[in-house]
């Protein structure tokens, strides 16, 4: 019998196959005032006061470390109120793709190198941080930039200017500035300083380059940002040669000024960062707060497609393949993959009906996967999908004159 060989993934570093744990922050007042930025929350018992002080004695969001119900129950279609929270959307988004998700509660502490500490951010592939609302002293800056530093992805999410929801003087945009211009480690590592304005564009002034993986993903191509009070970013390649932005207020999209979202890669370490915390709101959570459904509604449902692309890059995953190697001297046709999308059975035609194969299935995230394929006619293979999360692979076809590689899309 002929052996076959397919193998479904995506350009992802060895990085994400390593550690696959996402940490959402609720350590700083992400859920004062409107806010709801937290994955899942069981009860609301909590207090802010004007000295950044936090009880449980007031009816705000009180996230646990791990959400419930189980994530391991989630499938394709699980709806975002699986988990209760005002980001709860991207949280089961994210699983879908196979991530942990966890989140830092209230009263945890936020460190780095600190083996005592179950929450420690190096037990952590990518940290978000929705938002901030109480400053960091010195021990949670270095934390924080050495966790980048040594290979962690970090997530800054500010909001406009006087945005500030417990009223102790601090508002988001200032706190990330304090972080990165008054730290230990190096001043203004990522290059990437908060404007202090307030501001609402729909913005199509989005990075169409496909090496952009922050608008080019798994989750989709972004088209479009809308920001509902929110701020920009000054650029500084002074500080930090690689930072780019990746949507702009205005046209052409590129430039130091005005940036809507940008990244930068720091050391080991990736950083991503956007000036409003209103696409990430998926319009659920404590019935206490006024919350819009910025994720799956504004922009035309491209804040959705944005977290999902821009958390697989944090991770260390090139968001999208955007070269194939091939090796094809005698100009064989192309891979054959139908139907696709598909909802259960792929076929995936030879190209030679010569060569030789074996089968290997990875899931995005570089989960090694359980699969059978069953030999059909002219040399056509089947694979059930069924039980796989909805998302995009890529099929790799591997023979001895030729690699392959086609984009499958399981519904």
């Amino acid at each position: 019998m002929k052996k076959f060989t397919l193998i479904l993934l995506c350009a992802i570093s060895t990085q994400l196959f390593s550690q696959k744990k996402i940490l959402f922050d609720c350590r700083k007042a992400e859920t004062a005032g409107n806010a709801d930025w937290v994955v899942d929350a069981d009860i609301d018992n909590l207090f802010y006061n004007t000295s950044g002080g936090i009880t449980t004695s007031g009816n705000k969001s009180n996230a646990q470390q791990v959400p419930t119900p189980a994530q391991s129950a989630i499938n394709a279609s699980t709806p975002e109120t699986y988990w209760t929270g005002g980001l709860s959307a991207w949280g089961v988004d994210m699983a879908k793709q196979g991530f942990s998700i966890e989140s830092m509660p209230y009263n945890a502490s936020i460190t780095y190198g600190d083996l005592s500490n179950p929450l420690d951010l190096s037990n952590y592939k990518v940290y978000i941080v929705d938002e901030p609302n109480i400053k960091y002293n010195d021990t949670e800056k270095a934390a924080i930039i050495n966790f980048v530093k040594n290979g962690g992805g970090l997530f800054m999410i500010s909001d406009h200017n006087l945005s500030d929801r417990n009223n102790d003087g601090w508002d988001s945009p200032h706190i990330w500035n304090d972080l990165m211009q008054t730290n230990t480690v190096q001043i203004n590592p990522f290059g990437i300083t908060f404007d202090y304005v307030n501001i609402s564009p729909v913005s199509n002034n989005v990075v169409t380059t496909p090496s952009d993986s922050l608008t080019h993903g798994p989750g989709g191509t972004v088209a479009q940002v809308k920001w509902s009070n929110g701020t920009t970013m000054t650029l500084n390649n002074a500080n930090n040669s690689t930072v780019a932005g990746d949507v702009y207020v205005n046209a052409p999209a590129s430039g130091s000024l005005n940036a809507l979202v940008a990244h930068a890669y720091y050391f080991n370490g990736r950083v991503a960062a956007m000036g409003d915390s209103s696409p990430s709101d998926d319009g659920t959570g404590n019935p206490s707060c006024t919350l819009y459904n910025g994720y799956f509604t504004d922009a035309a449902g491209n804040h959705q497609k944005f977290f999902i692309n821009t958390t697989i890059w944090l991770a260390g995953g090139n968001a999208l393949v955007t070269s194939i190697e091939e090796k094809n001297p005698f100009n064989l046709p192309q891979l054959n993959a139908y139907p696709n999308p598909t909802k259960d059975m792929l076929i995936i035609g030879s190209q030679n009906n010569n060569q030789v194969y074996s089968i290997e299935l990875i899931d995005i995230t570089g989960k090694q996967l359980n699969i059978q394929p069953e030999k059909g006619l002219n040399n056509e293979y089947k694979i059930n999908l069924s039980n796989f999360n909805s998302g995009i692979y890529y099929c790799k076809v591997k023979s001895e004159f030729q690699t392959q590689t086609v984009k499958v899309i399981k519904q």
